[in-house]
């Protein structure tokens, strides 16, 4: 009974929108400067009238806001707006050029990993001025791991979710020890040979709701494991749905 109970829910979360939303607005560019200066680039996604939270799409290393291309407008049909952001540290994907890495490169700022922090806090910043709604960050590869940063010292962040962060910067103990004490809900997902690093760079999470999913096979890195043509992406969606079927009225 179990099991067709499971069934019957992978199939709700996978045929039917968990939120009422059959139609989206049309996506456009936005523009907003982060602490720096800086001109950051982003997609906006807008799904038809939800009063779910906005999702900020952060991409991974040498990427861009193109590595949510597909992802995104899926989420759209869920309920959930979205803004995609180019963070300072990246390059190309999908054919969508990172246009912040470009901007920075042109002024002379620092585009290492740690940098991108100040795009991902000026698009929280962006968003809750703009909208007054709740946020969820989603961050992939090493924007994962800014993501848990950020959502442990802002109070504007409801929720967090990360396609696998790691100890990306020089000091290996870097991650675990800014998001000690995070309380908010968070989803985490690596591929299958990292999840005991995983486990252990959120051990120290504190939130209510917090959830690790452990593929079955290998799996990807990054937010890439859920495009199409990527082996099991829908076990991956099946998870995230799950939780955000879970934090859709969080606070």
């Amino acid at each position: 009974m179990n099991s067709l109970k499971y069934i019957v829910a992978c199939f709700y979360l996978l045929c039917v929108p968990v939120f009422i939303s059959c139609a989206t607005e049309a996506q456009t560019t936005v523009t907003f400067l982060a602490k720096d200066g800086l001109a950051v680039v982003g997609d906006w996604y807008p799904a038809a009238k939800s009063d779910a939270p906005i999702i900020l799409l952060c991409h991974q290393a040498r990427f861009s806001r193109g590595e949510y291309s597909e992802i995104a407008p899926r989420l759209n049909k869920y309920g959930f707006s979205c803004l995609a952001i180019d963070q300072r540290c990246g390059d190309r994907v999908n054919r969508i050029e990172n246009e912040t890495a470009k901007l920075a490169k042109e002024k002379g700022l620092n585009t290492e990993y740690k940098d991108a922090e100040l795009d991902i806090v000026a698009a929280v910043k962006y968003l809750k001025e703009k909208y007054k709604k709740r946020i969820i960050i989603f961050g992939s590869a090493y924007s994962a791991s800014l993501a848990l940063m950020v959502a442990k010292e802002n109070d504007e962040v409801a929720a967090v979710i990360v396609f696998s962060p790691a100890e990306y910067f020089d000091d290996k103990t870097f991650v675990a020890a800014h998001c000690e004490g995070l309380d908010k809900p968070l989803f985490a997902i690596s591929s299958k040979d990292h999840a005991d690093e995983l486990t252990d760079l959120i051990k120290d999470v504190v939130s209510r709701l917090k959830v690790q999913y452990i593929p079955k096979e290998e799996g990807e890195s990054g937010a890439k494991m859920l495009w199409s043509d990527k082996p099991d992406n829908q076990e991956y969606w099946i998870a995230l749905m799950s939780f955000l079927t879970k934090v859709k009225d969080v606070h």
